[in-house]
């Protein structure tokens, strides 16, 4: 029988967190429970702990080809005979909530521009009063594409740029759509604020989840929390460590005029402090970066999951009072300010490379930290049975991401925080 494993004394989140730009509309999954008891009496395929981009992801990527699995599991059925009640039939999903609605058929508009998704041909999306009438079904996935071109940087002091294709979004819409979209299936039963203690395998075979609302009872373990995976998983102490960055909005006032920044940025100043921004659809402005202004107060931002405070190193050098101005021409008189500054916590592999796959010495327990992921690879692993090097998606994944003992070993070895700090 596997060791137990337990959060006591590892890193836990914060009770006291600051609220990020992106959670001033919350989504209406932010607290969301799908049922109001746990399903203590079920024995659970996969628990997924993590509700991120690579935790959501990763359901959201087991779930998703139930719709190219009901031609295959029909054709099984009639080759063998299986008396089972199989019946090929139509879902309909119906929203009578009209934002709701609206959003749906945002989402809908904007697959269907997608040549990749083939199964949108299958779908069919009624509006209006016939949709009191018709039958209609729609099975919601979130995907986003933009397009972007060049332009001349506009920074003060710019002495060389490149331009390349990339994209912006707001990844809390992006993940809480990817969610929404996952629970429509009704495969997946989300429950929130609920914290993992306790870890370990029953005579039976499973998995014992302890929450702090009851246990569970799991096939196979997800461990998708990243800065905090070595709560319950402490061999991963020195391979994944929680650290803190800083992030603002930045406003301009509605009578004041400045050029539009249309496009995200990557500024690295003439002293080596990089900076990223992101202009938002409202007119405002993220920034973020600056780890030059506090790398050198370890203690404030190393192995610290409190995101309960901001950085000080950074906040006594003002460092992002008047950063447009300073930064970009034609803003000197922009009257910019910071509408609002937090910090949050990020998970940083010590060699550089994220952690993915089985957990060593630990079967059906699974790890996805160390970086933001799609998911699909692990998806595949815990849908097929595949080994590592058996997933293709449609690549295979790259070798250096594999979690092994070696690579564990070695950080617990090597120099404190490996890349991190060297």
């Amino acid at each position: 029988m596997a060791n137990p494993r337990t959060s006591h004394n590892l890193p836990t989140s914060a009770k006291d967190s600051m609220e990020p730009f992106w959670h001033f509309e919350k989504h209406y999954l932010h607290d969301h429970r799908s049922t109001d008891i746990l399903p203590i009496s079920e024995i659970i395929d996969v628990v997924v702990i993590g509700a991120g981009y690579a935790g959501i992801a990763t359901a959201y990527n087991l779930v998703k080809n139930e719709i190219a699995h009901v031609q295959a599991l029909k054709e099984l059925i009639l080759h063998e005979k299986i008396d089972c009640d199989f019946t090929l039939t139509r879902k309909c999903d119906v929203w009578n909530n009209p934002d709701a609605a609206d959003d749906a058929k945002a989402i809908y508009d904007r697959l269907c521009l997608n040549p990749e998704l083939s199964y949108m041909e299958d779908v069919h999306f009624t509006i209006g009063k016939d949709a009191e009438t018709m039958s209609s079904i729609l099975h919601i996935f979130s995907k986003y594409c933009f397009t972007n071109r060049a332009q001349i940087s506009g920074v003060k002091g710019a002495k060389v740029c490149s331009t390349y294709t990339a994209a912006t979004l707001c990844p809390y819409k992006l993940i809480t759509s990817l969610l929404a979209s996952t629970l429509t299936t009704g495969s997946v039963n989300l429950q929130t604020n609920t914290p993992v203690i306790l870890i370990k395998q029953s005579a039976g075979g499973y998995y014992l989840v302890e929450t702090s609302r009851g246990i569970l009872r799991a096939q196979k373990v997800v461990h998708a929390n990243n800065a905090y995976v070595s709560s319950l998983l402490p061999e991963y102490a020195k391979n994944i460590i929680s650290c803190k960055g800083i992030c603002c909005n930045i406003t301009v006032p509605k009578d004041a005029t400045a050029p539009p920044i249309g496009y995200s940025y990557i500024v690295r100043t003439e002293d080596g402090i990089p900076n990223y921004l992101i202009p938002r659809p409202d007119g405002s402005i993220i920034v973020g970066g600056a780890s030059a202004t506090f790398r050198s107060h370890k203690d404030q931002w190393y192995n610290n999951v409190d995101d309960g405070k901001l950085i000080e190193a950074t906040m006594k050098e003002r460092y992002y009072e008047k950063f447009m101005q300073r930064t970009f021409r034609g803003w000197e008189n922009s009257d910019a300010k910071i509408e609002g500054i937090w910090t949050g916590v990020m998970g940083f592999s010590f060699d550089s490379n994220p952690h993915i796959g089985l957990v060593p010495q630990n079967s059906d327990q699974f790890i996805i930290a160390g970086f933001n992921s799609h998911a699909k690879g692990l998806a595949e692993m815990l849908r097929t049975g595949k080994s590592f090097e058996e997933v293709h998606v449609p690549m295979p994944l790259p070798r250096l991401f594999k979690t092994t003992q070696d690579r564990i070993d070695r950080a617990q070895d090597g120099p404190e925080g490996g890349d991190i700090l060297n």
